[in-house]
């Protein structure tokens, strides 16, 4: 038996075109917002080594639920890709290829799973609820650390002799980050929901 599809928020608000033209105009539109949304929220750095705190996560995740498994992922794909490619829109408006090979390339990664993630369970209905939004959120959060924990701890620092290390990349990459997180698994959480009332 297949699961069924709802759609996610977006669907409802911006319907599909009536030709399948018009629907791909509007799928690439919303795919480059989400791309947008994620640079912006980038830019919302406080700095701290090796791993900033930023609005990324927020993004992410609510690019996710907004625009479903496809369209999510397309929007973080694009991210990387044009970030990779030298376009300053990583954290403190860094962009290029060491990024993605330096610190925080896992996370980058991991934000295009876990859009997808929390996109293909919001199209199912997961979204209309703050409860089982959260679980959502919490499964895409894990998602993100369960690529970036991993490449940070192989990473090896400028002038290091040795990678970080699994004990450090917890101290630095997610032990000082889980409030920030659960606050904004809470932000996501409260708007989804919010916009099927």
């Amino acid at each position: 038996m297949h699961a069924v599809r709802y759609g996610t928020i977006v669907d409802r608000v911006v319907p599909r075109g009536e030709t399948r033209s018009s629907t791909l105009v509007r799928d690439i539109i919303l795919v480059l917002a989400g791309t947008g949304l994620v640079s912006v929220l980038a830019q919302v750095a406080i700095p701290w080594f090796p791993v900033p705190f930023t609005g990324q996560t927020l993004a992410v995740l609510l690019v996710g639920g907004l625009l479903g498994a496809v369209r999510g992922a397309l929007s973080l794909i694009v991210y990387f890709v044009i970030g990779a490619l030298g376009a300053p829109i990583f954290t403190e408006q860094s962009g290029g290829w060491d990024v993605i090979m330096g610190a925080t390339g896992g996370y980058i990664i991991g934000f295009i799973l876990a859009a997808a993630a929390v996109g293909w369970l919001a199209e199912r209905g997961a979204d209309r609820r703050v409860i089982s939004m959260m679980g959502v959120l919490l499964l895409g959060n894990v998602i993100i650390y369960a690529v970036g924990v991993p490449w940070l701890a192989n990473w090896t620092p400028p002038g290091a002799e040795a990678a970080f290390g699994w004990s450090q990349a917890y101290e630095f990459g997610v032990q000082p980050f889980i409030l920030g997180d659960l606050l904004k698994l809470a932000v996501v959480a409260a708007i989804l929901p919010a916009g099927w009332v």
